[in-house]
């Protein structure tokens, strides 16, 4: 489909899933292009025999369904428009703006002719009932906005990468933000994209009454992306700026800003201990541009910031990702695959002779990975444009090579 961008990671998790007895649930924030998703995978089922009329499409967000406020009525209009003797294609956008829609879900499923795909803006929706209600009948994908590699084949090619990894930063990761060119308009844009997110997503289902209050804890993260936190560090930082609030209260909103997928949480891990931790984590925002729309460039840390962009793509690329401690070192993310582990320490740049601590920029990044006694992968990313080397066994290299493999 012309104008629209290809996104071929998640249309192969869709196909390979396709015709399967499991209910596809596509998650992620808004805007992310969950919608786009549906569409271009619509498209790709037309273009391997599929005929339209098998294809049920529906976005209950727009206003055409309002009617279908109940999960009866939303599986009757559905009911109605099936073919019997041939397998239909039931693609629902935000599924739950209807009340028990699961039920629906489930009676759809249950029907030997539906294939049924759904999306939504909160993980709420995999929780409590439909859980209970579709537990084993479901797979998630889960979607973010554009990685950098993306980003890069919608916007012209790679020539001059760090320019376009800037604009990456500042402009967003989210794909309509690339039909906009006046810096304004992406503001704008974004602007938008953040109040719905917090007026639909979490004050309206958390009934939130002080959306000020929110809004300062939300500065607050977004301003420490990277940095150990917890709800007490929260608390006591907002009670220091004047600010009183419980720790109660802002664990509800850390919930509600992972449940709306705004905020994604890195818990820590003892790597020679092999268990959780259960104090302190590091949160990251799932587009760098809504950072830049609500604080601006000042105080924004490069090094945190690559280290948003990196957690993300090690998502993308389906790792669990936990924050390693070492001893009294850290190590920035542990990768947790199906086979093994990789750590990852990230650094914008270990260029320069100055000493810190005794040790060099480049021996203090090292040190933590050194500490690991274990053969799995490790690697340095920095932004340094250098010759990809090895130290004692661990890999250090350009941190936007590394984004476009």
């Amino acid at each position: 489909m012309s104008g629209l961008i290809a996104r071929p990671q998640y249309m192969e998790q869709l196909a390979r899933f396709r015709d399967k007895q499991l209910i596809k649930v596509v998650t992620g924030i808004r805007r992310c292009g969950k919608s786009t998703l549906l569409d271009l995978f619509a498209a790709h089922l037309m273009e391997t025999g599929v005929e339209e009329g098998q294809i049920i499409r529906l976005n209950l967000e727009n206003p055409d369904y309002h009617e279908l406020q109940t999960y009866l009525r939303l599986y009757e209009y559905i009911k109605e428009r099936l073919l019997e003797g041939r397998m239909n294609y039931i693609l629902i956008d935000e599924v739950q703006t209807v009340p028990e829609f699961q039920k629906a879900v489930d009676g759809l499923f249950i029907r030997k002719n539906c294939d049924v795909y759904i999306t939504g803006s909160n993980a709420y929706i995999l929780s409590g009932e439909l859980a209970t209600l579709l537990s084993g009948r479901y797979v998630e994908i889960k979607m973010l906005p554009l990685s950098f590699r993306e980003y890069i084949s919608a916007s012209g090619g790679r020539s001059d990468l760090a320019s376009k990894y800037r604009d990456y930063l500042e402009n967003s990761s989210f794909p309509y933000a690339l039909e906009l060119t006046a810096r304004h308009d992406i503001r704008a844009y974004l602007g938008g994209v953040y109040d719905s997110i917090i007026l639909k997503d979490i004050v309206a289902r958390k009934k939130i009454a002080d959306v000020n209050q929110l809004d300062n804890v939300i500065r607050f993260l977004f301003d420490n992306i990277g940095n150990l936190t917890s709800a007490t560090n929260i608390a006591n930082a907002m009670k220091s700026a004047g600010r009183k609030i419980s720790v109660h209260t802002v664990d509800n909103y850390l919930e509600a800003l992972t449940e709306s997928f705004i905020l994604y949480k890195a818990a820590r891990y003892d790597v020679k201990g092999k268990q959780y931790l259960v104090t302190g984590a590091k949160y990251y925002i799932a587009d760098i541009g809504l950072r830049y729309c609500l604080l601006g460039s000042k105080h924004a840390d490069a090094g945190h910031i690559l280290e948003n962009i990196v957690y993300l793509e090690l998502l993308r690329r389906g790792y669990e990702v936990r924050v390693g401690k070492i001893g009294a070192a850290e190590v920035d993310f542990i990768a947790i695959g199906e086979d093994s582990e990789k750590y990852y320490q990230i650094a914008y740049t270990v260029e320069g002779n100055a000493r810190k601590d005794g040790m060099t920029i480049l021996e203090k990044e090292l040190a933590p990975l050194n500490a690991i006694r274990d053969h799995n992968p490790k690697f340095l990313l920095t932004m340094d444009f250098t010759p990809n080397a090895s130290h004692n066994g661990i890999k250090r290299i350009n941190a936007l090579d590394w984004l476009l493999y």
